[in-house]
């Protein structure tokens, strides 16, 4: 009782804080309500349909449209577009977040089945059976590996065969980042040939442009990428026969053809129906005339020949110098590809995915950052965890998180952002309250405030610029990481980041880049207009 007199004249003076106060707390429980609402039925709509996954290259892309496209109407299908590498998209198929996506024996054998060398296909069926997947379907073109560089340094230096890297020891070389890594990639490559380079890692839709800019000399290629063609590249021969096959077939979870018998069926036809020259063609169309992956898609199953025209593992071709392609369609302008008819749905993916993280880590970060300043002892601890969890690459935690859920999409994207968000939160809620000065605390005591009393009515107040503007920082750095997400098909601007490196497409790229940084610049704007509202503030 000795303190009743005491509050009201605390509350007048602070009741501005706590007004703002509880409209953070408001706005920060709608967020997670909104979500807690939303994601049971996106998980509930994602049950009901057959999910196809794809990896994040052209040829991918539009071999999920074609099987998507091939199961409708009679099938409901989702294609999961663009999920990341190999690791990624396999992850999502054992744990059940996709049920199908496209793959090659090569990388299967070597990437899944960590073998050392080719093995028989009869035999990696079986391996994969005691995995729960399933190989079926060889689809008709083979897509190995090879390397190619501009025609004009090939005639010049004389270069025509990969052993012929050995005379030229000076040349740039600029590899996808999966081939750089791979068991069968550029390691055992460099190892059969003894090559004496040292390559950069480069994503494969930008080492062709650097390579016609003469920033790097020689890439890796796929033997169905219309890029050959467009830029004129002379393909080294394989001399040593190292490159195995890479023939293209349905990888999926063994329980598929039981749970979907219709669409499984359906699927048959696809059997040896596609050529390497027709793959070779309609990565053209998308990478070259800007057609989407789903008209392309659409074409190739409206003129299909009949199942088994193409031989299912015809024997290797001699691959070409250069592609004869039509005539380049006008691509799609800036603003065509800015509010193209997915922006809203990308626009609020990218919310939500900031939003609900910032939120989440709210309610973690400020608790755990007042007691950091209230227990000298934890301090250290504290700072040192969230600090050590900042610094672990976006990727990496991605896999990992995929790893623990047995999930792909928002709930591993919204926690690896909401371990992103952490830091600054926890660091400036601890300086925050650390920063209150202690005449004012011994006032408080003065006044017979307990420790909550002086925490509810003194510190926090007087701390809540600092909170904020821990919370402005994650908020804006969230809004650059999130982009990230799409990679694990989550969604988000990200989604028009990941297809544009794929295709070449700067126009698509920087219609996910502009919204992503505009937004950053209108939640800064925001946090910077409720800061100056704040009692003290300036």
């Amino acid at each position: 009782m000795k303190n009743q007199h005491y509050r009201p004249a605390i509350s007048i003076c602070l009741a501005p804080a706590r007004g703002l106060n509880l409209y953070w707390l408001r706005l920060l429980l709608a967020g997670l309500l909104l979500f807690s609402l939303s994601a049971p039925h996106s998980v509930q709509a994602a049950q009901a349909q057959l999910q196809i996954g794809s990896k994040r290259f052209t040829e991918s892309y539009i071999l999920g449209e074609i099987l998507r496209l091939k199961l409708a109407p009679e099938t409901l299908a989702e294609h999961r577009q663009g999920l990341g590498n190999t690791a990624v998209v396999l992850a999502a198929l054992q744990a059940g977040s996709i049920d199908i996506y496209p793959d090659y024996t090569g990388t299967i054998n070597f990437e899944v089945l960590k073998h050392t060398s080719p093995t028989p296909l009869p035999q990696m069926q079986r391996e994969l059976a005691q995995l729960g997947l399933g190989m079926a379907l060889p689809l008709g073109f083979n897509n190995s590996y090879a390397l190619a560089m501009r025609e004009p340094d090939s005639q010049r230096l004389g270069i025509r065969r990969i052993s012929d890297l050995l005379r030229a020891p000076q040349l740039r070389l600029a590899l996808s980042p999966e081939f750089f890594g791979r068991n069968d990639g550029w390691p055992a490559l460099a190892q059969r040939y003894a090559l004496p380079q040292q390559p950069r890692v480069l994503e494969n839709g930008i080492a062709y442009e650097a390579l016609a800019k003469q920033q790097v000399d020689l890439i890796d290629v796929y033997a169905t990428s219309s890029q050959i063609g467009k830029y004129g590249l002379r393909v080294l021969i394989d001399d040593l026969a190292y490159f195995p096959r890479y023939d293209a077939v349905l990888l999926y979870r063994l329980d598929l053809p039981s749970r979907y018998p219709q669409a499984w069926a359906s699927l048959q036809s696809l059997q040896g129906a596609i050529s390497d020259t027709q793959m070779r063609v309609m990565n053209a169309q998308a990478e070259l005339q800007g057609q989407t992956f789903s008209a392309v898609a659409a074409a190739f199953l409206a003129t299909a020949s009949a199942p088994g025209a193409a031989p299912v593992l015809a024997a290797d071709a001699a691959l070409p110098v250069a592609l004869t392609s039509q005539p380049a369609a006008p691509a799609a302008s800036l603003l065509q590809r800015l509010f193209d008819e997915k922006f809203w749905t990308l626009s609020w993916q990218h919310l939500t995915l900031v939003f609900v993280s910032v939120a989440l880590a709210c309610v973690v970060a400020v608790p755990l950052g007042i007691l950091a300043a209230y227990r000298p002892a934890l301090r250290q601890l504290v700072m040192g965890s969230v600090g050590v969890l900042q610094t672990v690459p976006a990727l990496a935690l991605l896999t990992i998180l995929i790893a623990l859920l047995g999930q792909i999409g928002l709930l591993p994207a919204l926690l690896a952002l909401f371990v992103y968000a952490l830091l600054p939160i926890v660091r400036n809620s601890c300086t925050g309250i650390l920063q209150v000065p202690g005449g004012l605390r011994a006032a408080g005591l003065a006044l017979g405030l307990n420790k909550w009393q002086r925490l509810r009515y003194i510190e926090l107040p007087l701390a809540l610029p600092t909170i904020l503007a821990g919370i402005k920082t994650a908020a804006v750095l969230n809004v650059g990481s999130a982009t990230i997400a799409a990679f694990i098909g989550a969604g988000g601007y990200g989604e028009r980041i990941v297809i544009g490196l794929a295709i070449n497409d700067q126009n698509m790229m920087l219609a996910g880049a502009i919204p992503a940084a505009a937004l950053a610049l209108l939640t800064q704007l925001l946090f910077e207009l409720a800061e100056k509202k704040l009692p003290g503030y300036r």
